[in-house]
């Protein structure tokens, strides 16, 4: 008995000593846990401040920031002002001092030349049309909305009186727009609120052209086929294919086009180039009933750089611009009766604008261009002067 109780006690202080170095134990680890407790709240007390004292300095840099981008917007406000004083500055320099010819020439043999071509061709000139007008310069330039994609071409007929607005919009499709009035096509929010007129064909380029109730366009394939279809009765007049062989874009600067169709009190034109005409644009009088061609010329005007063209009483005037869009200018003008030379007639520049041309339209009745800019429809109001002036 006495065995067992020493056995008892014995069991009972190894028990204790056990339970002791565990409560040990337990406290060491709840101590270093304690601890790294402590140093974890230090860091994100030192990880908070450092955010803190991080965002006033990135508010402090935003701020500097804010201040000097609106002093650089001031000083591009007043840069863009100077520029467009300059630039007005220079068109009224342009129309006052016409650049001077490169070839020293004798003035008087010159002006005995002119006058001499000038009255071999004055009889022929008052046969074909009395249409003397040329172009002296632009007065003014009106904005009529955005509407469309950045190419197109918009205008009226050049033979009517109706005042019916035609949109082609883009280089290749086959839905024309039409509406009543300039003040109907402005106030509508897109081209669906006009007139939907589905044609037979896809157009190709921005050659397109409306005379006489009839929109004449060119189709793009292995063959440019010229179509000439009637917007009254919504049908196909007529059809040929462009009779010139291997035709390459006519303007550099548009290389979607490759016949430009214009209208002018003189009738139907068209503009386009081959390559056996080298660099230069074409010109040929067109038959507006058979499609066919009455008469060609060779212009002295290069496609290179060419962004568009058109013709006013049976002159060519060929606008040219830069790869990085600059200022449109008439550069080259060609006339079939010799009564204008590129020499004579003035240099001329558009307004400032946003992009380039992709399509220009004189219409004859109201002495305007319609062009087509980056999707914006714009009008050019024209100071005319007359080809023969005594």
């Amino acid at each position: 008995m006495g065995t067992l109780l020493l056995l008892v006690a014995a069991s009972l202080c190894f028990a204790s000593g056990q339970h002791r170095e565990l409560m040990d134990y337990l406290e060491r680890r709840l101590q270093a846990i304690e601890d790294r407790i402590s140093v974890w709240h230090e860091q994100s007390n030192r990880y908070a401040t450092e955010l803190r004292e991080f965002k006033q300095l990135m508010t402090a840099l935003t701020e500097n920031l804010e201040q000097g981008r609106e002093a650089l917007h001031v000083d591009l406000e007043a840069v863009g002002t100077r520029v467009d004083r300059v630039e007005r500055e220079m068109d009224y320099m342009e129309t006052q001092n016409p650049a001077p010819p490169c070839v020293d020439v004798d003035d008087k043999l010159v002006e005995q030349e002119v006058t001499s071509i000038k009255e071999k061709n004055k009889a022929k000139y008052n046969k074909l049309s009395d249409c003397r007008d040329m172009i002296s310069s632009f007065k003014a330039m009106k904005i009529l909305k955005r509407v469309g994609g950045p190419k197109g071409v918009w205008m009226k007929d050049t033979a009517s009186m109706l005042g019916k607005v035609y949109i082609f919009n883009g280089t290749g499709e086959d839905t024309l727009y039409e509406f009543s009035s300039m003040r109907d096509l402005a106030g509508s929010e897109g081209l669906t609120h006009g007139r939907l007129i589905k044609l037979p064909f896809a157009w190709g380029g921005m050659g397109h052209t409306i005379y006489n109730g009839y929109a004449y366009y060119v189709t793009e394939g292995k063959e440019f086929q010229l179509i000439k279809y009637d917007l009254q009765n919504c049908s196909v007049a007529d059809s040929a294919v462009f009779p010139a062989e291997e035709l390459v874009p006519v303007y550099s600067l548009s290389p979607e086009t490759y016949v430009d169709l214009a209208a002018d009190g003189e009738g139907l034109w068209a503009l386009y180039a081959t390559r056996d005409s080298g660099r230069n644009i074409c010109l040929a009088k067109m038959d507006p009933g058979t499609l066919d061609m009455e008469q060609t010329w060779d212009t002295p005007c290069p496609r290179e750089n060419a962004e568009a063209g058109f013709v006013i009483c049976g002159t060519v005037y060929v606008v040219y611009n830069s790869k990085l869009p600059s200022r449109s200018r008439v550069q080259c003008v060609f006339d079939i009766n010799d009564m204008v030379t590129s020499e004579e007639a003035p240099l001329v520049y558009f307004p400032k604008r946003y992009s380039t041309h992709s399509s220009l339209k004189y219409n004859p009745l109201e002495k305007l261009i319609y062009a087509w800019d980056d999707g914006y429809q714009i009008l050019y109001k024209m100071v005319m002067k007359k080809k023969l002036e005594v």
